[in-house]
Formats: C-alpha cells, structure tokens, sequence
C-alpha cells in the first residue's frame, strides 16, 4: 500500500518531529533540554500501515540536513518504502513546538518558512511508486503553495489512473495556511476527487462555517456524489460513518490519554488496512463498522502512549484492546 504525501508539520506531538520536520518539545520553563523524534500524518499512516503488517511507502520532502536523514530513516527502520523521498540542498527541514495538556491536547508552534517539504516538485515524484498503489493517502498542508501544490495534484492524477483508491484526511493545521479562507479553499480543491474522506468534528465546523457537526444535514452537504465513504471521528466518542447507501454511527473504546497525538492517523490506519483486504468493504455495513471498531481500538491504543509512531501498535496489541473493551 502506498500511502502518505509531504505534509510537513500535520500531526505532533511531545518528542515528535513529522517525517519531513523536526518538532521540538516544550514547556520552556520546566525543561531542560528538548527532545526529538519522529512523526507526522502521512508518515503516521505509513508506519502504522507497515506494524499492521501490509505494505506502505512513503512520498514527500526533507532538507539534506541531519534532522532529514533521521526522518528518512525512521521509516526505512519501519519498513516503510522511503524511496519517494527527495532532499534538498537548499531548504531545511521544518520545525513544530508542541506542548501537551493534562487531557493529553496539544497545541502547536510551526517554524515553516520555504522549508523542505514544501518545494517538492512534479518532476522528483517516483511515478512507478505510486502507480503501484492501491490506496493513495494524503493530507491538506501539500496544497499550501507551490511548487508542492502541484506535485501534490499530479500524485492524486496518478495514482486515479493507476486504479488506486483515493483516501483523504485534510488534517487542518490552520496557522499553517496564509488565511483561514485559503486554508478552507485549499482543502475542498481535491474534496471532490477523493474516494474516502476521514474528517473531524473540528473540521466540519471549520469548513462549514461553525454548522452543528452532529447535523446529518450538514454532513450531506459535505457528501459529493462520486464519494464511497465519509468518516466523522469524535475522539473518544467512536465515529459516524455516511455512504450513499447508509449511515450509522460505531461507539469508540475510552482511554486515559496520555498524548492524542497520532490519534487520528492510527483511525486511519485501521480502517485503511482493512480496506485494503477488501476495497469494497464500504458497500457492506456490517463489515465496515467491524473495521471502523478495528480502527478506534487501534487510534485508542495510542492516546496511551508518548509520541506518534513510537505509540502506534502492532495488530495483536489493537486486538487486545478491542477484545477488552468488549468485556
């Protein structure tokens, strides 16, 4: 499974730097020292894809600078195809301050100024590699600007034509973008070409202009007809799930967060390792909500956890939790 695209500071959280930028942990006053590691949406997935035990590659850019060559080889550790990744000799890698509540939320600082990751272009995508897809994942911050909007596109064109399933998580990060009107343009420009669109209760309240997410009516108008399935997460709360054939909602499984990050992506992870054993799993409700109940066992497990990929667990850990929760 190819999976993954250049967004550079997407999912962080203490002690983790995305898979094309460093992240640098604070609070300020009562550290010490700063500590480093790996993370980020896309490469979240991937890696989380490759512990499932399927097979994940990864597409983007990083600075040709130490902290690049880490991320880089993080996900060669995982077993992640890392032959997509370009470096540059002329931008660093980004940088994200992350801090953490007690209710494990973070919040987030960028330093994000012509790095890396937003300066891959059409030319540098390893077109064989993403051809051989069968789900294509991808976030929103590779739209931000070019030349990296445009590689982002012809990625999506691509893997469409190769047959591959296009799957879609925006990931808002809005002081990322110039405007919060940029930002909800940029993420509704691929809306209609994905296949599945994984969103947040956030999100749809960001997209829509402060509409009530637990509004099925507002939900609809999300829903564009060439798309297969729509997943609302609610955190702790489970998820709702919309096609053109039905609806419903699964209950999620209730931990104590230590750290939410890479909650998300590990939802994704275990809704898109099912679908790829079965890529129609979406027409089948019974079958989609025992993946959906896969997926909140696997994104629960890792709100236990400090850091985003460090967190991620295998497919026997996810089942424990899930058989537990059913107790």
């Amino acid at each position: 499974m190819a999976t993954g695209y250049s967004e550079d500071a997407s999912s962080y959280s203490n002690g983790r730097f995305p898979v094309n930028s460093l992240l640098v942990v604070y609070p300020f006053v009562e550290e010490p020292a700063f500590k480093a590691a790996p993370g980020g949406a896309p490469a979240n997935v991937a890696v989380g894809i490759s512990k499932l035990g399927g097979s994940a590659a990864f597409i983007g850019k990083v600075g040709e600078d130490a902290f690049g060559n880490i991320l880089a080889n993080i996900l060669k550790k995982y077993n992640v195809d890392n032959s997509g990744v370009r470096f540059d000799h002329n931008a660093r890698t980004a940088l994200a301050f992350v801090t953490n509540g007690a209710d494990g939320e973070r919040e987030f600082l960028f330093y994000h100024h012509q790095t890396a990751d937003m300066l891959l272009h059409e030319s540098e995508l390893h077109v064989e590699l993403i051809s051989k897809a069968r789900i294509f994942h991808y976030g929103s911050l590779s739209l931000i600007d070019e030349p990296c909007k445009s590689a982002h596109l012809a990625a999506m064109k691509i893997a469409k034509n190769s047959g591959a399933i296009l799957s879609y998580d925006p990931n808002l990060r809005e002081a990322l973008w110039p405007t919060p009107e940029a930002a909800c343009e940029g993420i509704m420009s691929v809306w209609d070409q994905s296949d599945i669109i994984k969103i947040s209760e956030e999100e749809i309240k960001f997209l829509t202009v402060d509409n009530d997410p637990n509004d099925n009516v507002v939900i609809e108008k999300l829903f564009h007809p060439n798309l297969k399935l729509l997943i609302v997460t609610e955190g702790p709360k489970g998820c709702r799930y919309f096609t053109k054939e039905f609806r419903g909602r699964v209950p999620g499984i209730k931990e104590k967060p230590v750290d939410t990050t890479g909650a998300g992506d590990a939802f994704v992870d275990g809704m898109l390792y099912s679908l790829a054993f079965d890529l129609n799993l979406y027409k089948d409700e019974e079958r989609l909500k025992e993946a959906l109940v896969f997926a909140n066992a696997y994104g629960s497990f890792t709100v236990t956890k400090q850091g985003a990929i460090s967190a991620l667990p295998t497919k026997e850990e996810a089942l424990r939790v899930r058989v537990k929760a059913a107790l």
